[in-house]
């Protein structure tokens, strides 16, 4: 299956890989990363051999929608609307429709990834629910101010944890957003501390240098990493 559009209430998704697959892959995405899914897709085929369905989800506001409580703006001047818990509902909602009308199992394992602040959703929503197998944050913004202590009070339940940075994230003169280095190392070691099964890889550049494959290698490695 190759980009198949899904409407779900009011979001659109695209819809990747294999009907009656074991593992589903979730992705909150933009029109940056709609532009790079076939090569993401490719390249997750590459990586692994299990089968997977891969709904690729539409966020119209990244800001708004994808932030777990408000916050004011670090760079610019848009701010962040702490919407997250309605992005997470519809999701739930969204879920059991995308399972039946492609043959996923109850029992298949979701997976919940993307890149940069859809990697901190996706980290957060593992603090709200255990019905996520796994988590696939590449790049995550976990220098989201109140991220570090809100997840040491509310811990990530999912059993495996894909953790990535770029070398060069967190040697910013942006105070804020520099303590992404510190801050993913400290999460990187809690998790292990508490038993998951989690790794940390670090990726040559910048914060924008190839997304696509970065989220590739985050799900690859949720569905077959190993401790």
């Amino acid at each position: 299956m190759d980009n198949q559009l899904l409407q779900i209430q009011n979001r659109s998704c695209r819809i990747y890989g294999d009907t009656g697959a074991e593992y589903l892959l979730l992705q909150m995405a933009n029109e940056h990363d709609f532009a790079g899914m076939a090569r993401e897709v490719e390249a997750i085929h590459r990586q692994t051999a299990q089968p997977f369905l891969l709904a690729a989800v539409q966020v119209e506001n990244w800001n708004d929608d994808l932030s777990p409580w408000p916050a004011p703006p670090v760079w610019g001047k848009q701010g962040f609307g702490g919407r997250a818990g309605d992005t997470l509902a519809w999701l739930e909602q969204a879920v059991p429709r995308i399972r039946r009308q492609y043959s996923i199992k109850e029992d298949g394992k979701a997976i919940l990834g993307g890149y940069s602040l859809a990697g901190l959703f996706a980290l957060w929503a593992a603090t709200q629910t255990d019905a996520l197998y796994g988590v696939a944050a590449a790049s995550p913004s976990v220098w989201f101010p109140g991220w570090s202590e809100y997840e040491a009070a509310h811990p990530i339940q999912s059993q495996r944890v894909y953790l990535s940075l770029g070398d060069r994230e967190e040697h910013t003169k942006n105070q804020t957003m520099a303590a992404v280095g510190d801050n993913i190392r400290a999460l990187h070691s809690a998790l292990l501390q508490r038993g998951k099964a989690c790794t940390l890889e670090w990726n040559a550049g910048g914060h924008f240098k190839d997304a696509d494959l970065r989220t590739a290698r985050a799900f690859a490695w949720a569905m077959e990493g190993k401790r």
